[in-house]
């Protein structure tokens, strides 16, 4: 996919996004978010739930890096944990704001870094530069869909 025919369509873009890996989608939502980061509102104001996403964020936080990294991959992949589950239960603004809470994380050296000297794959380069090239509420709008696919929807009886 060029970077023209990514940059008309933001379906295409989320599709491409989707079709990456699991890692190559964790890296490129950091690369989002170091693009970004600075003028990045999680959410709409109050359409979020701060103490929600605090909730599940301190939840990986306690978590060895390699579980932090596992708990990232299993959201992305839909996977039926716990903490996916919990996931799966929030509103997608609040989803959204968990991830940013990650990125946060990252910085600050509390959540599993990117590795040093990774390198985008060339489609993730041409992913980053047409969602860079999407309007402000595009690139929000890009970003919730993008997390908001992942997790486990909750089931009836099952822990939360």
């Amino acid at each position: 996919m060029t970077f023209a025919q990514l940059k008309d369509n933001q379906e295409k873009v989320l599709s491409t996004f989707r079709g990456l890996s699991v890692d190559t989608q964790l890296a490129l939502l950091w690369y989002i978010y170091e693009k970004m980061g600075k003028s990045i509102t999680p959410a709409a104001p109050g359409a979020a739930e701060p103490p929600i996403a605090e909730g599940l964020y301190n939840q990986v936080k306690e978590l060895s890096q390699e579980e932090q990294l596992e708990v990232q991959r299993n959201l992305l992949r839909q996977a039926d944990t716990k903490i996916g589950r919990e996931y799966g239960s929030l509103s997608d603004n609040t989803q959204l704001l968990f991830w940013y809470r990650l990125a946060q994380g990252m910085e600050e050296g509390a959540i599993v870094p990117m590795p040093e000297n990774y390198q985008l794959p060339e489609n993730a380069k041409t992913l980053l530069a047409a969602v860079e090239s999407l309007s402000f509420d595009q690139q929000i709008t890009f970003l919730r869909n993008a997390v908001s696919a992942g997790g486990a929807a909750p089931k009836p009886g099952a822990e939360i």
